[in-house]
């Protein structure tokens, strides 16, 4: 009685209570009598896991740092329920917030022993502990709430009785079965009869709650599934209890002793690489931590994405997921010199139906594995993508349109290579570009003089540079830029000033973009006219359900609609007819091909196809297994050795997507132009060779400074 009678007034001398109430601080009822004793512990919302839906509704991925799902006390088995209490704190609602038997117990054992062998704490006690442990942000801070030492058991005294004063046994039962961890990741009841054994934590029976149970108090020395002889050793310990304290009868606990563990563990999914379409998810949360809606920094906008329970519901419709994943999978191979992608965006909405890439995501790269992300702008997936070839084109061909150029209108086209003149290219200033000269040269043979019909079908450089000189190198940069392609620019505004990419070379596509990049611009073609920001998020809810923030789409018309409607009736000409005729639909489609050149062929080849309500950007392009640009040409590819094209590559891609795509799509037809030189029929007497085959360059395109050989 010595020893005890001392512990007891430690104890009551760090609360600062007399020894003749010890008895009665037993009761519950006897906290209000202190009520200027104990500090406030706050009780911030728990980390929850975030489910990522896709916008059929089905799950995506999770994301969490804590697996953890919260749940109402009616929702956990009454079983569990008196499961953990009988084996951690079988009167706990006969006590307050100290358990004067558990704690002269476990005092008593530990003072004989010489250090800390068993503990007292009461459940309201382990909550206080696992509520500042899950607040803690630092390492320090850590180890401070697991420190063993009679201080800190007081503090967290002090915080229990708080508890106990404000919340209900009920509200602190079901806090701590929403709290406690149970090993293996699985934080919270939920979380664990999902993880253990894939049923929810309502529907736990004797045998799964006695195992729960048991993991509290040590959940990795017990953990099932890594030391299953202790975890059935334990669980026999909990049933035992249960029996003891009558809440089973004996011979239940026997027949459940009988057993196995049975258990039906489910892998801990968490983030985007297990998820199907990984890609995209990661994606979709580089998004969202940009927006500063979200948190004043990226580290609060994590916080709130990983822990916040968030419901976020993306734009990926899964069929066009699956189809484009098998196109690019099934024409680049993962361990191949070159990257697959596929960008697949809906006109009028901007949402993002699908990305795709042929070198999935991990680390190992003998398998071709990588986290680049080679589809998105490289604020979003660290690629900083590939020019884009002569699918820039179709930019001064919507620049000179809107200037009032007819459809009909001529513009020399001569063979090459020829000559061109820097000053006869107006910059934004309304000054010459520069006083210079370049080569250049075409891929096909021209009469000399080509239409916008036939300029654009044959994809004529000499043809398009004549065109340029009409509308300027400023007009189809901003158009671009309008559209959605992030070019460089010193200044925001109109982007005066030197652009390294606002050159009189600009409409063979210079400038390195993404694919998602592409798609979004000629997304607003298809939208007559009306560009809408690439989004994959719709709405993110909180852990209650309720709408955090939506994200509707964000549209402005940046042509004329029968400006758009012009172009729409040039680019279906590529498909019906051009050098992508392969790749008809059964809806009407329109596109343009692209080939970049380089000192070791062409680093990357593109084909950007779409209908009226669906635009898609497919690119191959060369890059070691570090990601470093090489040539296409004579790479072994696919099995075969390649000389790459926009239409013999990088069109074939596109086509097997969408031919499975198209199944689901509406048929909508363009609209016809009214605008001058519309429908025009002037052929000219280029060959038409279907891109590359049987031309032999006859140019240095590296001498041209245009970093494209001419090529589709």
């Amino acid at each position: 009685m010595a020893i005890v009678s001392i512990v007891l007034g430690v104890v009551v001398s760090g609360l600062a209570i007399p020894f003749a109430g010890v008895l009665g601080f037993a009761a519950r009822s006897t906290a209000e009598a202190t009520d200027d004793l104990p500090l406030e512990l706050e009780t911030e919302s728990l980390p929850q896991k975030t489910t990522i839906l896709a916008s059929d509704g089905s799950v995506l991925a999770t994301v969490f740092d804590q697996n953890r799902v919260n749940v109402s006390l009616d929702k956990i088995s009454r079983t569990m329920v008196e499961a953990v209490v009988s084996i951690e704190d079988y009167r706990f609602y006969e006590h307050g917030a100290l358990d004067i038997k558990g704690t002269v117990r476990a005092l008593v054992t530990n003072l004989g022993s010489g250090g800390v062998v068993q503990g007292g704490s009461s459940i309201t006690q382990q909550l206080v502990k696992q509520t500042l442990f899950t607040a803690a942000r630092t390492k320090k801070e850590r180890a401070e709430v697991v420190d063993d030492t009679y201080a800190r058991k007081l503090k967290e005294l002090r915080y229990a009785i708080a508890l106990e004063k404000k919340y209900s046994k009920d509200w602190i039962l079901e806090r701590y079965l929403n709290t406690v961890y149970f090993g293996d990741g699985a934080y919270g009841i939920q979380a664990a009869a999902k993880h253990y054994f894939d049923v929810n934590a309502r529907n736990l029976n004797l045998n799964q709650s006695a195992i729960l149970a048991g993991l509290v108090q040590n959940p990795s020395a017990f953990d099932p599934t890594n030391n299953p002889a202790r975890a059935l050793e334990r669980r026999d310990v909990v049933l035992d209890r249960m029996a003891e304290l009558n809440v089973v009868t004996q011979e239940k606990a026997d027949a459940v002793k009988a057993r196995r563990l049975r258990l039906d563990p489910q892998p801990r999914e968490s983030g985007c690489i297990s998820g199907r379409a990984p890609f995209f998810c990661n994606y979709a949360l580089e998004y969202l931590m940009r927006d500063p809606a979200l948190g004043r920094n990226k580290d609060e906008r994590e916080r709130l994405i990983k822990s916040g329970g968030l419901t976020i519901r993306t734009t990926v419709d899964l069929d066009d997921q699956v189809a484009a994943d098998e196109a690019v999978r099934g024409n680049v191979l993962a361990t191949d010199q070159a990257i697959g992608a596929l960008a697949v965006v809906e006109p009028g909405t901007g949402q993002v139906k699908a990305i795709a890439q042929s070198r999935p995501m991990g680390a190992r790269k003998n398998l071709g594995e990588t986290y680049l992300n080679y589809v998105v702008p490289s604020q979003y997936g660290d690629s900083n993508g590939f020019q884009a070839g002569s699918t820039f084109k179709a930019f001064v061909l919507g620049a000179a349109i809107e200037r009032g150029v007819s459809l009909d209108q001529t513009f020399p086209a001569p063979n090459g290579p020829v000559t061109m003149q820097e000053e006869d290219y107006e910059n934004c200033d309304g000054e010459p570009y520069g006083y210079g000269e370049f080569p250049i040269g075409n891929s096909v043979t021209s009469s000399g003089v080509e239409n916008l019909y036939t300029g654009t079908r044959n994809s004529i450089n000499t043809f398009y540079l004549n065109l340029e000189k009409e509308t300027g190198i400023c007009e189809p940069f901003q158009l671009a830029k309008s559209m959605g392609v992030r070019l460089s620019c010193p200044t925001q505004g109109q982007c005066p000033g030197v652009s390294p990419e606002r050159v009189p070379f600009f409409t063979l596509g210079v400038a390195d973009v993404s694919p998602l990049e592409m798609a979004e611009a000629y997304a607003t073609f298809a939208a007559r006219g009306q560009h809408c920001e690439s989004r994959p998020v719709t709405s993110i809810e909180d852990a209650n359900g309720n709408v955090l923030k939506e994200y509707p789409a964000r549209c402005t018309q940046v042509m004329s609609e029968s400006t758009a409607d012009a172009v729409n009736d040039i680019l279906r000409g590529v498909i019906e007819g051009g050098f992508a005729s392969a790749q008809t639909l059964e809806v009407p489609a329109a596109g343009k091909t692209g080939t970049t050149g380089g000192a070791n062929g062409s680093p990357a080849v593109w084909f950007v196809g779409y209908t009226p309500t669906l635009a898609t950007a497919a690119m191959v392009a060369g890059a070691n297994e570090f990601g470093t640009p090489i040539g296409l040409d004579g790479q072994l590819i696919n099995g075969s050795f390649v000389t790459a094209s926009g239409s013999g590559l990088a069109a074939p891609m596109w086509g097997d997507a969408m031919k499975v795509i198209d199944d689901d799509l509406e048929f909508v037809d363009f609209e016809s132009p009214d605008v001058p030189g519309a429908g025009s029929t002037f052929v000219s007497s280029s060959s038409g060779f279907d891109d590359d085959d049987d031309f032999d360059e006859d140019f240095d395109d590296e001498d041209s400074g245009d970093g494209n050989d001419g090529r589709r």
